[in-house]
């Protein structure tokens, strides 16, 4: 062993120790490798190869170091009791118990502050003033984060940070300013500091932002009388018995086209367009309340390789292959025992009473009484595996970040590489938007004065990482793009789902398999800040629906770290990719042996 793998070495023991000493669980096992969460009692930490200068070094003591004061100082339990419903009060909500923990440990013991307020402070480093330009450039996490970080651990300010948090101050200032003092005196109390802190980002109108919405909705009800009843489905908790009147008309004309200079009207009457086998016309379904889209002028539709340089792109796979190291018994593993299930049912087929080939046992008695029979033998014969194709749709989301969507890359790669040794296609696609806050969209809405209720407001960007035609080899570069910095923004789930129906329904293959990862509720800061707070939620449940009761093509969804039961019917969640193995091989098993669908005409 050299000199520098015996500091590496001398490094992580010394890690281990201070974990454990930290959270005061001598027990815990703790493994280097890959940024993906552990199971139960253990600590999955970067591996050490990967580092090479100082402030790698430093990152990871800090990252240890926070690691084990959450294991220290948070109860699961109460963490769940306080936190917020909404996908981005949660992640506000994460950051604030970061810190509480965070803060605790700092005052507890000074190196672990110099690695705290160190790490945090190169975060901003190579961070470009020119590159903030607008609101949209600061995601409110990000800010959100700073603006606590500067009361708890007095970061001091730069050129950098105060411009940073100059788009948010105002906000933070006026709905949270006065409770920090409240906050800094409970901070030891998770159970007080959690409902506290709940209830300031409650204020920030993230949560719910339904009481502007309809208080815009009842000044043009009387102009408009078909608004009268969207008031009525926004204001239904139980919204979720009527999207059954979802229509696809709706969904599928705010997929395809802008609405802004349309009738509201006309979406009812439009031809359903598509497969005659995969649509299913009924004027009768319709919804009462439109989906709308403000403006896709901004739109795009992109392969991966396009997105970035193939330098780039190479470098990120070389970081998802790091990832994977400690991973290839597990993809072995996965793809061998896959790989037999699914192959085992080309060949379950008999044809009995032949003339010749494998001696029937059934039939000895028969043989014995008239040894010159001649229909005693039978042969197994081929079945043809149904024509299969699984489009894989991911959520390539800000929340995503991280540990989140190296899962969903790894489990993209595990796979396509293990359904194409199966001959089953293979499509991975990603979905997010191209910019924070909307982007030319809402600058093309305030240019129009700020009409009310104008739908969806953000630049959708939809990305092919390997499209169903093109082999793994081909395509697996592409996968190491979704680690990109500033790739991943908003979700809007629905009209990505839209998309990939659609991609899926023009496939000539006979089996038809959608799975979806993601991470939680659609989100869209812009969007939602327009119109009504769950506006993109109930346009994924009427997507769903429809596609689920009215099309041939299967859904299955995968949570990462988050249910998604309430959107799909048949939903998984996953924690980390050591589940991975087991839960994907009974999944795809469950659905490759059910009965075939009857198609629906």
């Amino acid at each position: 062993m050299d000199e520098q793998e015996l500091l590496k070495e001398r490094f992580k023991s010394a890690v281990t120790s201070a974990v454990k000493a930290i959270s005061e669980n001598f027990d815990l096992n703790i493994r280097f490798g890959g940024n993906l969460s552990a199971k139960k009692n253990s600590l999955n930490l970067p591996e050490i190869a990967n580092l090479k200068k100082i402030q790698d070094f430093t990152n990871l003591r800090a990252f240890a170091d926070s690691e084990a004061l959450k294991i220290k100082y948070t109860n699961e339990n109460i963490y769940l009791k306080n936190e917020p419903k909404s996908a981005m009060a949660k992640s506000l909500y994460a950051i604030a118990e970061k810190i509480r923990y965070e803060k605790i440990g700092s005052d507890r013991l000074k190196g672990i502050k110099n690695n705290i307020t160190q790490c945090y402070e190169n975060k901003f480093k190579n961070k470009k003033i020119e590159e903030i330009k607008t609101e949209g450039d600061v995601p409110i996490t990000e800010a959100f984060e700073l603006y606590l970080r500067s009361h708890f651990f007095k970061v001091k300010p730069n050129q950098v940070t105060r411009k940073v948090l100059s788009y948010w101050k105002d906000s933070f200032d006026k709905n949270l300013s006065q409770e920090l003092k409240q906050l800094s005196d409970c901070i030891k109390n998770q159970e007080k500091f959690g409902h506290l802190i709940a209830n300031l980002i409650k204020n920030l109108n993230l949560e719910d932002l339904d009481s502007k919405e309809k208080k815009e909705e009842k000044e043009t009800s009387n102009e408009n009388p078909s608004s009268s009843q969207d008031n009525e489905n926004e204001t239904s908790q139980k919204d979720d018995k009527q999207s059954d009147s979802s229509d696809l008309n709706a969904l599928q004309s705010s997929f395809d086209s802008s609405t802004e200079n349309k009738d509201p009207d006309q979406n009812a009457t439009e031809e359903v367009s598509g497969d005659p086998n995969t649509f299913k016309s009924n004027a009768n379904y319709l919804s009462k309340e439109k989906y709308k889209i403000f403006t896709n002028e901004y739109d795009e539709e992109k392969n991966a390789e396009d997105l970035d340089n193939d330098e780039e792109i190479s470098r990120l796979r070389k970081n998802l292959d790091q990832q994977l190291i400690n991973l290839q018994s597990l993809i072995a593993k996965l793809a061998n025992k896959l790989q037999r299930q699914l192959l085992a049912k080309q060949k379950r087929s008999w044809e009995f009473d032949l003339e010749e080939g494998i001696l029937d046992a059934s039939k000895l008695s028969r043989v014995i009484a008239d040894p010159f029979h001649s229909l005693s033998y039978k042969m197994e014969k081929d079945t043809k595996f149904k024509d299969t194709i699984v489009t894989l749709l991911i959520d390539n989301s800000g929340s995503m970040r991280g540990r989140p969507i190296s899962v969903a890359a790894i489990c993209a790669d595990i796979l396509s590489r293990t359904l194409e040794r199966c001959s089953v296609k293979v499509e991975i696609l990603g979905f997010t938007t191209k910019n924070w806050k909307g982007g030319k969209s809402r600058e093309k809405w305030n240019l129009e004065n700020k009409p009310i209720n104008p739908g969806r407001l953000n630049d959708l960007r939809h990305i092919v990482y390997k499209s169903a035609d093109k082999p793994w080899r081909q395509s697996k570069k592409n996968l190491g793009l979704m680690l990109k910095e500033g790739l991943l923004k908003e979700n809007i789930d629905g009209e990505a789902l839209l998309w990939a129906f659609k991609r899926i329904s023009n496939r000539k293959e006979e089996r038809k398999i959608l799975m979806v990862i993601s991470d939680g509720a659609p989100v869209d800061d812009s969007t939602l800040s327009v119109n009504s707070g769950d506006y993109l939620e109930k346009h994924l449940k009427k997507t769903v629906k429809w596609i689920e009761e009215n099309s041939n093509i299967e859904i299955l969804a995968v949570g990462i770290g988050h249910d998604v039961t309430r959107y799909y019917k048949k939903a998984i969640k996953i924690a980390d990719v050591q589940e991975l193995g087991d839960v994907m091989i009974n999944q795809l098993t469950k659905l490759f042996s059910e009965k075939n669908k009857t198609t629906i005409h």
